[in-house]
């Protein structure tokens, strides 16, 4: 019989409670032990509808149950770092939302806590253990499209509420840092390697401050991305991948559906990948590798590595001039 790892969840974030939590539940390695608000009428509620066992009212309980192996944060993107740090100085394992953190050089006080405190920390990118991109990723390794040399990607939604934290620049929002680093952590998967230089061109909101529309190039020594984000556009996403030979394109590439099959375009081809939950595989693997101490999916290095990337892309803008990397 499974050991189950015991899971705290700090705050409760939508992503938390509709998609993660629940989805973190139906997996034979997770157990969601308790969850914590700064109102603890919240998290209660919040426990009573998912069958919780425990709810907190502050985040300081949470962490001071010696019960809870491994926390999970959700929290809005400034408080990344913070209770992370708080959550490893008190021997706890954090899976933490993207973006990890505000920039690279915070997000690099992370790794002299995971060594000093012995635990593992990982950024929430769910998409690097979806199905679709691990074959994606087989078939160009494979050659099944010649050699990739180019990359295009695009994301977007419409969100104009002055009080939602994603149009709130002081906390973190705006494209970029929401869905922009998606395409960045795809393109640097697929390529296998880091990009070179940095484009970057940028129109911000006059009132929130925050970038509605950004669009990068990212220069790679076997090719080149170029992706355009946006919180004010339609609802769309897409990423291609151009080879010598062929193409790949993966339809639904960020929010994967967990009710239906997703699908890849290998030239004339469709790959159909079977139902599953991006955010359970998350969760299970992530466990997995704390109860068998095995290398974990996504190191923390890369999500430092993805969030230089991304300071690169406000500096270009900034400047106007390409930033080496």
């Amino acid at each position: 019989m499974i050991d189950r790892v015991r899971w705290g969840v700090l705050g409760t974030a939508h992503i938390a409670l509709k998609k993660v939590i629940p989805a973190m539940q139906r997996s034979s390695w997770c157990e969601i032990a308790a969850i914590a608000s700064r109102d603890l009428t919240k998290a209660k509620a919040a426990a009573n509808e998912l069958q919780i066992p425990n709810a907190y009212g502050s985040y300081e309980e949470l962490l001071a149950d010696d019960s809870i192996e491994v926390v999970y944060n959700p929290l809005p993107n400034h408080l990344h770092v913070p209770w992370t740090l708080k959550a490893a100085e008190a021997g706890k394992h954090v899976l933490c939302e993207k973006p990890i953190a505000l920039n690279a050089a915070e997000a690099r006080t992370l790794l002299d806590a995971r060594d000093r405190y012995g635990v593992r920390i990982q950024e929430a990118f769910m998409v690097r253990t979806h199905p679709q991109w691990l074959e994606t990723q087989r078939l160009i390794r494979d050659g099944r499209i010649g050699t990739l040399r180019s990359i295009t990607g695009f994301f977007s939604y419409f969100n104009s509420d002055p009080k939602n934290i994603r149009n709130q620049v002081e906390l973190g929002g705006g494209a970029l840092m929401d869905i922009g680093c998606y395409p960045i952590t795809m393109s640097r998967f697929m390529f296998e390697a880091e990009p070179r230089r940095v484009l970057g061109l940028i129109e911000r909101d006059p009132e929130f401050g925050i970038d509605t529309l950004t669009t990068a190039v990212l220069d790679f020594p076997n090719g080149h991305s170029t992706f355009t984000c946006s919180t004010r556009l339609a609802p769309y996403q897409r990423m291609i991948f151009h080879g010598t030979e062929g193409r790949i394109e993966v339809l639904i590439p960020f929010n994967a559906p967990n009710d239906r099959p997703t699908q890849i375009l290998f030239d004339t081809e469709t790959i159909e990948i079977p139902i599953c939950d991006q955010y359970e595989i998350q969760g299970t693997l992530f466990s997995q590798a704390i109860r068998e101490q095995t290398d974990q999916p996504l190191p923390l290095e890369d999500a430092i590595n993805n969030m230089t990337v991304i300071d690169a892309v406000f500096r270009s803008a900034a400047s106007g001039h390409w930033e080496i990397m």
